[in-house]
């Protein structure tokens, strides 16, 4: 057999060359330094930052800009979203912990689930936002349980009952 760039056989796959890749030089690969990753860069205190908190069903989207501490959740405020006391507090509570309740305004495109998983999922995104604006914050939110993602979910309906665990009324006699 000869070699593919003179094939004169029938065989047309004798006559296909598959291109060479060029070498690269040994200085150039040696030159071209590292790229840092991007969250261990600190962060200027006029950029946002943006993050993504899961919960059940809830998917939150969460950007933190320096400002005055105002929610934008989906268009409107905070109070008018979460009516509830208890997630309005337990959205807030990140922010607290790290002494930063007024430095930041929070815009949230939340979607799925319902309104305490939702609520569930922007603090989880709040949390994970103010890390990445400061890495020292993190030892005091972790303690607190705000980044660690609740694993939770609806169990599945079995056959033969109910609901996932409940099973119909059984009859001795």
């Amino acid at each position: 057999m000869s070699s593919p760039e003179t094939a004169t056989s029938e065989d047309p796959r004798d006559a296909v060359t598959t291109p060479q890749m060029p070498q690269p030089e040994a200085g150039l690969a040696a030159a071209v330094a590292p790229v840092p990753l991007v969250s261990a860069m600190p962060m200027s205190s006029g950029q946002a930052v943006q993050a993504v908190g899961r919960r059940k069903e809830a998917i939150v989207r969460v950007r933190l800009v320096p400002g005055t501490g105002v929610f934008t959740l989906n268009g409107t405020s905070l109070e008018q979203y979460f009516p509830n006391k208890v997630h309005q507090q337990l959205i807030r509570e990140p922010l607290l912990t790290v002494n930063k309740p007024e430095s930041y305004d929070i815009l949230g495109n939340l979607s799925g689930g319902g309104t305490s998983g939702q609520a569930g999922a922007l603090r989880l995104a709040i949390a994970r936002a103010l890390v990445e604006l400061n890495v020292d914050d993190r030892p005091a939110l972790k303690k607190a349980g705000f980044l660690t993602r609740d694993a939770r979910a609806k169990e599945r309906k079995k056959y033969g009952l109910k609901k996932a665990r409940k099973a119909p009324q059984y009859s001795k006699r």
